[in-house]
């Protein structure tokens, strides 16, 4: 795999990721810099050329709320959850745990089968019918 594929994976990656961790840090009121301060602190970079246009991308489906405060001796747009916002953090929340979860179990059992696991094959007989 080139390096240039490994990016766009990476990125296919990302942005699933992003919709979910911006919601996430919504439920309390930031504006676009400290909102991308509290991404990079998390360990999720994000350009400001991505961060913006998803906030307002997210604003515009009505899942934010925002309004303008002065702050620091300038006026500030703050972005907050809106109830459709907040409704839709909690799908995707539970939404990511089982797909987490199931990726997990499933890399767990392609660990198995490529024989790197040595422990023996009954641990995992009672997770084999785990639902996904």
């Amino acid at each position: 795999m080139t390096s240039s594929q490994l990016v766009k994976m990476r990125l296919e990656l990302r942005r699933g990721v992003l919709v979910l961790a911006v919601l996430g840090l919504l439920k309390q009121a930031h504006y676009g810099y400290s909102l991308r301060k509290q991404l990079q602190e998390g360990g999720i970079d994000i350009d400001e050329g991505t961060l913006y246009p998803l906030v307002r991308r997210l604003a515009d489906q009505g899942l934010l709320e925002s309004e303008w405060r002065q702050a620091e001796g300038r006026e500030r747009r703050y972005y907050q959850l809106s109830s459709l916002g907040a409704e839709l953090l909690s799908q995707l929340t539970d939404e990511w745990q089982q797909l987490n979860g199931a990726l997990a179990f499933l890399l767990e059992q392609s660990a198995d089968t490529n024989g790197t696991d040595t422990t023996s094959s009954d641990k995992n007989s009672d997770t084999s019918q785990k639902e996904i």
